[in-house]
């Protein structure tokens, strides 16, 4: 099930700090709760990914994203991922998340998020993300202007710019039946 309880705390708290710019890192703190395990006694994959969500969230209230997309009426989408998974998260193992807007293209922002426990690296995530209109996908620079932010296009990391060369080789469609 969503974290919907977890998803409104963000959401409060998110409204009560302070504005950060888009390529700001934001920070939430969270534990791992039993329904967050899977049959090893620890954190779901997929909830990891789902957790990552309320970072975004989080960044996203904070910078103005939000706001700007209630207002156009736009909406948001994840056109791909890359998930490391380093340390497993236990029960009660009380997590960091770190999420920041690494940059962008033409087309995409570059998320990059990463939880930790206890000082240590526990797994990382780089989200292609979208922004959507009725008409299709709405450029960064289009969104920046709507969010009254400089379009100063900041120079993609080098591990960035190699995933999303590398994103370019694999086939699409996906080899079916």
């Amino acid at each position: 099930m969503y974290p919907f309880m977890r998803l409104a705390k963000v959401m409060w708290q998110a409204k009560r700090n302070s504005p950060v710019h888009i390529t700001d890192k934001s920070e939430i703190s969270f534990s791992c709760r039993p329904w967050d395990l899977d049959i090893f006694n620890e954190m779901n994959n997929g909830r990891v990914l789902t957790l990552y969500d309320l970072g975004r969230t989080e960044l996203g209230i904070r910078c103005g994203l939000m706001k700007t997309l209630a207002k156009k009426r736009w909406a948001l989408v994840v056109a791909g991922s890359s998930v490391r998974y380093r340390k497993r998260i236990h029960m009660f193992h009380k997590v960091k998340m770190y999420s920041q807007c690494v940059g962008w293209d033409d087309k995409w922002l570059y998320v990059e998020q990463s939880m930790w426990v206890d000082g240590k690296p526990c797994s990382s995530v780089l989200i292609r993300a979208g922004v959507t209109s009725k008409k299709g996908l709405v450029s960064p620079n289009e969104l920046l202007e709507a969010m009254n932010e400089p379009v100063n296009t900041p120079i993609l990391p080098q591990w960035v710019t190699e995933w999303i060369d590398s994103e370019q080789h694999r086939p699409w469609p996906p080899i079916g039946q």
